[in-house]
């Protein structure tokens, strides 16, 4: 066996570069940034019927397409700024997504406002611990259902139970490293 060979968990798609980067690097890291909170859950209300892979692939076009993610320009983003987002070609071009991010972007300021920042909001449902998991089928907790819950309250979409599980994955709050994986830690 090659000696610079890792194991890592099944789903990374080992033939692309940017996937078995994001999975080394970011996937479930402790992030308490609100900036790349922000660009995650973003990205993540993308996903929704779509790969993970998919999305990662289109990251940098998602980037360009939304002002480096300045949550100060998105949330101000008109009809005309839509219908750019709507002929972009590469990112995901889904009206409804479209509106979603411009709609929880404002709601995310205002639970910054509430909280002091997102991560005081998003860290206390865990009260602020990580928790570990080796599940390779689960695709939602009791955890990403109340959180799940709470962003809909707030008036968020495209934030159901399943995309927040993977949103807490890629996050850190959930630490879900398989048990063959090289990054796996137990609690």
């Amino acid at each position: 066996m090659n000696k610079n060979y890792k194991s890592r968990c099944f789903w990374v798609n080992l033939k692309n570069p940017l996937y078995i980067k994001y999975h080394d690097e970011e996937w479930s890291k402790p992030c308490r940034d609100d900036k790349l909170l922000y660009k995650l859950l973003i990205l993540e209300s993308f996903q929704a019927g779509l790969s993970w892979e998919c999305i990662l692939n289109k990251r940098e076009n998602f980037r360009k397409a939304y002002d480096n993610f300045d949550i100060n320009k998105i949330i101000k983003y008109d009809d005309k700024k839509i219908q750019a987002l709507l002929n972009n070609q590469g990112i995901i071009r889904n009206k409804l997504k479209i509106k979603a991010s411009i709609k929880n972007s404002i709601i995310f300021k205002q639970i910054q406002k509430e909280f002091g920042s997102f991560s005081k909001y998003i860290w206390a449902f865990s009260d602020n611990k990580i928790i570990y998991e080796s599940c390779y089928i689960r695709t939602s907790s009791p955890l990403s259902d109340k959180i799940s819950k709470d962003l809909k309250k707030r008036g968020m979409t495209f934030v159901g139970t399943t995309i927040i599980y993977s949103y807490l994955q890629a996050i850190g709050i959930i630490n879900a490293h398989t048990k063959n994986c090289f990054l796996y830690k137990a609690d």
